[in-house]
């Protein structure tokens, strides 16, 4: 049977590649691999794009496993949806995680710890209308005339996917999010490794849009604000006791979410560690915000970790 699926994948060639298997793995219709090693994440993903000749072109990370229908449930998407150009999905927290990856996939699968963003991690309902919210190039199948038209940003790092996603609607194609493309995804074993990626995606944002841009999107501005108002808290305190309301309610919420998330994914012992976890997320992605916004004025290059 003729592939008509080609997945393209960036790699680090000092690092183990894990996505290969479960792209051979994939029947009706099968895949083909394409591995593309540079310093630069986009521009792999550009001449990968080139060299295939598959009428779907799709994306993946390195360490992504494809669940073993992904490539039947593509098809089938985009022939009952045959106006979609692009379409991803959630790549989930991989059964056999770490105890701490576990939990770290409860906060980035949660409303709370990542808003929209969470739909990346976790499943949501079928969208139409979907943005660069709803998932990355960990697990993103497009049509090949997009690639024709549209193109991954070779000086943008991170950011370039949700940036391809956002040019694409820009450019007419429509995008839709699926949560029955499922992949799974490994979450940083250590604190200090999901610290530093929550940190160094922050920094992209503001890098990537102009504050106008971002403004449609709220949700990405209120981490950054709750560490400009944790910063000012001591000093508002003493002005009026009102200015500790919004940290009271962030604690309500806090507590309320780390219950519900553990009893859902029914792990009760997590219920212990949320409560720690959530506010370090939001917290970072605001001090990553907040230091991508001054890198952007001081017009510092994007750093690159394959470099």
């Amino acid at each position: 049977m003729r592939a008509k699926i080609s997945v393209v994948v960036p790699i680090d060639p000092r690092r183990k590649t894990g996505v290969v298997s479960s792209i051979k793995k994939q029947r009706d219709p099968s895949c083909i691999p394409i591995l593309e090693a540079g310093p630069n994440t986009s521009t792999n993903r550009n001449r990968g794009a080139k060299k295939a000749k598959t009428p779907i072109i799709a994306f993946a990370n390195m360490h992504t496993v494809l669940a073993d229908n992904w490539s039947t449930k593509v098809i089938d998407f985009f022939e009952k949806h045959p106006e979609i150009d692009i379409v991803g999905g959630p790549h989930l927290t991989p059964k056999g995680e770490t105890r701490f990856g576990k939990i770290s996939g409860y906060v980035l699968g949660s409303m709370f710890g990542a808003a929209e963003s969470s739909a990346r991690y976790n499943v949501r309902k079928e969208i139409l209308d979907a943005d660069e919210k709803y998932f990355t190039a960990a697990n993103l199948a497009c049509k090949r005339e997009v690639l024709e038209k549209v193109q991954f940003d070779e000086s943008l790092y991170p950011g370039e996917d949700p940036n391809f996603i956002k040019d694409a609607v820009k450019a007419g194609f429509k995008v839709a999010y699926s949560p029955e493309l499922i992949t799974y995804q490994p979450r940083r074993a250590k604190l200090k490794d999901f610290v530093r990626q929550i940190f160094f995606y922050a920094t992209a944002r503001p890098k990537k849009e102009t504050f106008k841009e971002t403004l449609a999107m709220p949700s990405y501005l209120v981490p950054p604000l709750f560490v400009i108002y944790l910063a000012f808290l001591p000093t508002l305190f003493l002005l009026n006791l009102f200015f500790l309301a919004p940290l009271m309610l962030y604690l309500i919420l806090d507590i309320w979410f780390s219950i519900y998330e553990g009893m859902k994914n029914r792990d009760l012992p997590a219920i212990f560690f949320l409560p720690f976890l959530f506010p370090i997320i939001h917290i970072t992605y605001g001090l990553g915000f907040i230091y991508g916004f001054i890198e952007h004025i001081r017009k510092k290059p994007h750093y690159n970790p394959y470099q």
